[in-house]
């Protein structure tokens, strides 16, 4: 059976959500665009061993939406969307996989770029350009965006902690980082750097060792994210680890992480708000990435990619200082400032 891709009834306000199935490659993946009024739709591949398809829908299109808020607040020329693979990275992923993927990606004709997300690396995706000219993230030329991701939110984060603590010296700080992947572990490098007391957490042992050994930070459980004493929270696996039970847990002042949809809904960040903890929106600060791939899609300089990533952190500051005068949550801000870029006339 030869790749099939089928249209599926997006969610209101959605342009397009499809299937594609391509079983003797073993791919099963959905790729939603949520908006490409700003440019072609752009966003990572991510790969996850999904309890059923309304997990995966659900996941996708929160991914998609965050994408657009993400892309057009970058100020990149970019539309959102995003793209799951249904299976265990570590067991099902196989390069003809991911030419079929490409293949999925190629059959949108343009209306949607992908590139690395969680279980997708740039060699994964090398295999999926093989069948498209929409896919970037690839090494030669971008690379691998997460360096560009954690550098952004390093620097949103010391913008958090001058806000939060009246300086933005990380010395002593208490930082938690939930994640160690490629963005979570470089994100704690910088921290230790910085003279952070680092705590970190993550399902992979090894992973945890290298943390504990390299950078003397200290371990805790999974499990027990919530019951550590700290003053910055760092999210920076998957999403939704902020609920209103856990918003109540939280002992930190400030949050800010790579994580995507931090938030297992928007009332969690009044939650926070009310108990002092101050939220950078997740699709603000992590843009480095999306930065760096940008980059490869437009053709840019390196040049290019610092100075939009440079400007992450003014952005922040700017919210911060525009929700402190306006008496509002960072989040509706930035919000605001996005929803204003969308429902502007289209430039000619």
């Amino acid at each position: 059976m030869a790749l099939d891709i089928t249209d599926l009834t997006p969610p209101p306000g959605f342009e397009r959500l499809v299937l594609a199935q391509d079983p003797e490659a073993g791919l099963r993946a959905l790729i939603c665009l949520h908006s490409t009024r700003l440019g072609p739709a752009a966003g990572g591949c991510r790969m996850w061993a999904y309890d059923d398809d309304r997990a995966a829908i659900h996941d996708v299109t929160r991914l998609a939406r965050g994408m657009t808020y993400k892309n057009a607040m970058a100020d990149l020329g970019l539309g959102g969307g995003k793209a799951v693979i249904i299976g265990d990275a570590r067991r099902d992923k196989t390069p003809r996989m991911m030419q079929a993927f490409g293949a999925a990606v190629d059959a949108l004709g343009g209306t949607y770029w992908t590139a690395e997300d969680v279980g997708i690396s740039p060699a994964d995706m090398a295999h999926a350009a093989t069948r498209t000219g929409f896919a970037v993230g690839l090494s030669g030329a971008s690379g691998d965006p997460s360096p560009w991701t954690a550098e952004g939110v390093f620097r949103c984060l010391r913008v958090g902690a001058a806000h939060a603590f009246g300086t933005e010296d990380l010395s002593e700080r208490r930082v938690l980082v939930q994640g160690l992947g490629h963005v979570g572990l470089s994100l704690a490098e910088k921290l230790a750097a910085a003279g952070a007391r680092l705590i970190v957490t993550d399902i992979n042992e090894a992973a945890l060792q290298d943390a504990r050994d390299r950078l003397g930070a200290q371990v805790c459980a999974p499990e027990a994210v919530f019951d550590q004493p700290m003053d910055i929270f760092a999210p920076c696996a998957l999403g939704g680890v902020l609920t209103q039970r856990t918003a109540a847990m939280l002992g930190a002042r400030l949050v800010c992480g790579a994580a995507n949809n931090q938030l297992a809904d928007e009332d969690v960040a009044a939650a926070l708000a009310a108990r002092g903890v101050t939220y950078l929106p997740d699709y603000v600060v992590n843009a480095g990435g999306i930065i760096s791939v940008a980059s490869e899609i437009h053709g840019q300089s390196d040049a290019w990619r610092l100075d939009r990533l440079g400007a992450i952190a003014d952005r922040v500051a700017r919210m911060l200082h525009q929700a402190r005068q306006t008496d509002a949550l960072p989040a509706q801000v930035a919000d605001r400032m996005v929803e204003e870029m969308l429902a502007a006339p289209r430039a000619a």
